[in-house]
Formats: structure tokens, sequence, C-alpha cells
């Protein structure tokens, strides 16, 4: 059984790396046109198609980087490197022009039918921080009984992330840009300190391992 604390450090890990409040403005771009129920169907289907590639990582992730020899110490650097980036991209201002970046590279070459599966469920909710943050948290939770737990984790995520998408317009009125811009930073310097504490994990695994190996 995980303790309460590592469920609220991954649940908090996966909520700034998915970033739904960030989300509302460019699911809103992406859905211009379309009446409420097309919208709604659009966040559903691509909450669950996010949530089914998200878990998949939970349980399989792992596994897959053993059968390519990379221990989770290494992955733990690598990951959380990455999230760093995210999170400084989060506190510059740079991952929201990304974002509507993919968005509108998406629009003009996919049929609108098509925009929850790309980019709304990847790379927009189930992106590379994402996948990657799943992959370092199911490390830390090694039994069926934790991996459970994290799915149930990744899952309220997504409804919160569904929640966000089916209020849109209202969220994006809401905060407004000063209001959008200050959550993000927040958010930012919350995820970068979450990023330094997984490559201080991936360290001391890295070293344990080096130590443990005969010479």
């Amino acid at each position: 059984m995980a303790s309460a604390d590592q469920l609220i450090n991954a649940f908090t890990t996966l909520l700034v790396t998915i970033d739904p409040p960030g989300l509302a403005p460019i699911f809103l771009g992406l859905t211009t046109g379309m009446s409420r129920s097309q919208r709604t169907q659009v966040a559903l289907r691509g909450s669950t198609i996010a949530f089914i590639i998200l878990a998949v990582f939970a349980l399989f992730g792992s596994s897959v980087l053993g059968v390519l020899g990379i221990s989770i110490g290494a992955f733990r650097i690598a990951g959380g490197l990455l999230l760093f980036w995210i999170a400084f991209e989060m506190v510059f201002e740079r991952r929201q022009e990304r974002k509507e970046k993919a968005s509108e590279a998406a629009v003009t070459k996919d049929h609108i039918e098509n925009i929850a599966v790309f980019p709304l469920a990847l790379p927009l909710i189930a992106g590379p921080g994402a996948i990657s943050a799943t992959i370092l948290l199911a490390g830390t939770l090694p039994t069926s009984v934790e991996k459970a737990q994290l799915i149930a984790v990744i899952a309220a995520n997504l409804l919160l992330t569904l929640l966000m998408l089916l209020i849109a317009d209202r969220l994006d009125r809401f905060l407004g840009v000063t209001g959008r811009a200050i959550l993000t930073r927040l958010l930012g310097v919350i995820l970068a300190a979450l990023a330094v504490q997984f490559v201080v994990d991936g360290a001391k695994a890295a070293l344990n391992l080096i130590s443990a190996t005969p010479h």
C-alpha cells in the first residue's frame, strides 16, 4: 500500500504536468465552431484515450526500461531533467506557446473529428512530461496494489482534466490572461521542485548501484 504522502506526490506531479487549466483555452481554440454536445464528445474521447495511454505506461513502462537495459535511477535523472525543462517553460511562459503551435499544426493536418486523438489526447494531455512522470511514479510504486493506486490517481487527474475541458469557456473567462499566467508560474515552481527531487533520488539510486557493483 502506498502512503498518503506518496499518493499526494503522485497526484500533484501528474496534475502539474498535465496542467488542466492551461489546456482550457487551447481546447476552446481546437473546438471553435462546435456545438456543446460535440465539445463534450471530444473532451470525453480525448480524456479516455489519454487515460489508457498513461495507464499502459504505469503498468508496463518499467518493464520496457528493463528490456532496454535502462535502470530506474537513470530514468529518474533523465525524467527529472525533462520535467525541470517543462517547469522552466511554464515559469517563463513558453510552454503555452508550444502547445498552441502544436494544436494549430494539428488542425491544418488532421480532420476536425480526429482532434480528440491528436493533438488533445496526445501530446496535449498525455504528453512527454506526463508519460515520463507516470513511469517515474510507477518505479516508486512497484507492487500490484500500489500500481492499482497509481492508476486510480491517473483516473482522478483525467476526471479533473475532463471537468476543466467541459467548463473551459467559463474557466477561461474566470481566470483571464493574468490569472492563467499566475497559475501557470505557480505550478511551474512546484513542478521544478518535484523534478529536482526526482533527479536527487535518481542520483542516489545510481550511486548505490555503482557502490554495490563488485570491482
